[in-house]
């Protein structure tokens, strides 16, 4: 029996910044997701699959079959994959997980693996601040907007979520890849105050585009994921040790680089 091999990524924000380079990246991700099948027991995606979808009842965005039918073979195959629900791809609904087989969290989720300690999630409204947002997530995620969203004609529908989506993204990607410090990082904040109530070994998180491995108490590390748009970073747990890695070429997973020593900036 092999031993664990838990692959964790997220912000893969697939459909930017246009087809042709959205493709290519794709691709690039169902090369790396090839590489992990050899040995992984488990695959964690961290949230924001999609710059923008929405599932209508008969109707879901084009294209990304690459990348959908990968994960349904990885499932196929008997590898258990979680997708925690970004701010991205919150309108994932019944459709991805019944035709790919992932096992679908919309908050995070405490879990033990091999007696360490795990806070999973995707990061976006967590911590003091970001009330905007905050109040704009309850509404997109309320059940009347999601139906009276679906009665809009799906062109129009998801033309107007692709613009919206790209509109938040360019507003915020500016700061993603500065590092604000700790007392200004709210999910170093958050991470903080949840120690307070529990331990943790790894608080894993993805959202904040910025690979960042930090120890935030003894004992106790914040692991953001980063991005596949810029760093193409991911993480390893062999179930003694987690690793913050950066994809450096499409070859085998043992070339990759590990990230220490806080955020990568």
């Amino acid at each position: 029996m092999k031993g664990t091999r838990i692959y964790f990524l997220g912000d893969l924000h697939l459909g930017v910044p246009d087809a042709e380079s959205s493709l290519m990246r794709e691709k690039r991700i169902v090369a790396f997701l090839d590489e992990a099948a050899k040995d992984a027991t488990e695959i964690i995606l961290m949230g924001d699959l999609f710059d923008f979808w929405f599932e209508y009842k008969y109707a879901v965005p084009r294209g990304y079959v690459r990348f959908l039918g990968k994960l349904a073979e990885l499932t196929d195959r008997g590898i258990p994959v979680h997708l925690f629900i970004g701010n991205h791809d919150m309108w994932i609904f019944d459709y991805v997980p019944k035709e790919t087989g992932v096992i679908v969290h919309r908050e995070p989720i405490e879990r033990t693996i091999d007696g360490k300690q795990f806070l999973i999630g995707h990061g976006d409204g967590l911590g003091p601040g970001d009330h905007g947002y905050k109040f704009m997530k309850k509404i997109f995620r309320n059940p009347i907007c999601q139906w009276a969203f679906a009665r809009l004609h799906p062109n129009f529908g998801l033309w107007l979520g692709d613009f919206w989506s790209g509109r938040s993204r360019k507003k915020s990607y500016a700061n993603d890849r500065k590092w604000l410090g700790e007392d200004k990082e709210w999910l170093v904040q958050y991470c903080k105050e949840e120690l307070t109530k529990k331990h943790y070994d790894y608080m894993l998180f993805g959202h904040r585009h910025l690979p960042i491995d930090l120890e935030v108490a003894p004992g106790a590390r914040y692991i953001n994921l980063g991005d596949w748009i810029t760093y193409f970073t991911y993480a390893i747990f062999d179930g003694t040790q987690m690793n913050l890695m950066i994809r450096t070429s499409d070859g085998a997973l043992n070339g990759d680089q590990r990230i220490t020593g806080g955020p990568a900036v």
